[in-house]
């Protein structure tokens, strides 16, 4: 599945697609392709504006997302929009088509749209997504929007790949605010009431809660404090204030944002190593040795440690 690499520094929409399926494609000659794929455009990235963005069902984040895409390309950027979707049981592949939810920025020639189903990886982040995110960036795409399946713990994932993390909202969301994990307000950057022209009332109330929950949780830093702001995707309000604030919070942290980004790729580096240990591991332990220590653990004859310690033990 060779890619070109010339059509995809160019921008080429073909030859984009084509790298992020490579780099999507769990088969091990894909996976070598890849990875010398992924080196030779590095030199490339890291040169765009990433953000994340997720909320709870029904807030329109993709409605959102076309919004402020369509105001950015409109300014001369090139948006690219990583949407996770969940996967479908029986084939694997995407079932939500974000894609199709966004027409009108789908087919702008400075817009790239890439829905990828998340392969059942935990809360629903795509394996890969850090790679399409660089070959975005090599592509020239300058501002990267990452939306995650909903609230959970992919956001999580999402926010250290990302810049900063934008939490979308519903007017009178008292019931959703309380659904909504601590440790995802602990995230969000920005949080945006959405759709606050159908309950003006309801938003400003809204408003009010997300500020005063934010003054409860521990402080970003001096650099910056959450913003909470009002936006109507489908009337255009608020939309170019929310892309606003994302350009103040990288003027707010500065430097610090390229340390930001080192420490991410860190630990991605380190749960990438944990993966590979942990298949290397599996590869090499005796099946029926590891099914005996399950069962002896499940049946309290060893506690877990113990039955970890006997796997690992030194072979005589």
């Amino acid at each position: 599945m060779a890619v070109d690499v010339t059509a995809l520094r160019t921008g080429t929409r073909r030859a984009l697609a084509k790298a992020i399926t490579l780099v999507e494609s769990a088969r091990p000659e894909h996976e070598r392709e890849a990875q010398a794929l992924l080196a030779q455009v590095l030199p490339f990235t890291g040169r765009s504006i990433r953000v994340g963005l997720s909320g709870v069902p029904g807030v329109g984040k993709s409605t959102f997302i076309e919004a402020l895409g369509l105001t950015l390309v409109a300014q001369g950027h090139k948006v690219a929009v990583l949407a996770v979707d969940p996967s479908s049981n029986r084939t694997g592949g995407s079932i939500m088509g974000d894609k199709t939810r966004m027409e009108r920025l789908s087919v702008h020639p400075n817009a790239f749209i890439r829905p990828s189903p998340s392969g059942g990886t935990l809360g629903g982040v795509a394996r890969r997504t850090r790679e399409a995110l660089m070959l975005c960036e090599a592509a020239g795409y300058d501002v990267i929007l990452v939306e995650t399946v909903g609230v959970g713990q992919s956001e999580t994932a999402v926010a250290s790949m990302t810049d900063l993390f934008v939490l979308l909202t519903l007017p009178n969301a008292g019931d959703e605010l309380q659904g909504i994990k601590r440790g995802i307000m602990e995230l969000a950057d920005i949080v945006v009431v959405n759709k606050a022209d159908a309950d003006p009332g309801g938003a400003n109330r809204t408003t009010t809660d997300v500020r005063n929950a934010l003054r409860l949780l521990t402080p970003h830093g001096a650099a910056w404090q959450p913003k909470v702001l009002q936006a109507s995707a489908t009337t255009g309000q608020g939309v170019d204030d929310v892309w606003k604030s994302v350009l103040a919070y990288r003027a707010a942290l500065g430097s610090a944002l390229h340390a930001k980004r080192r420490v991410q790729t860190l630990r991605w580096f380190d749960d990438l190593l944990r993966e590979e240990v942990w298949h290397a591991f599996l590869r090499a332990v005796d099946t029926a040795q590891l099914q005996d220590v399950r069962r002896r653990v499940e049946q309290a004859d060893l506690t877990p440690v113990q039955g970890v310690a006997a796997l690992l033990a030194p072979k005589r």
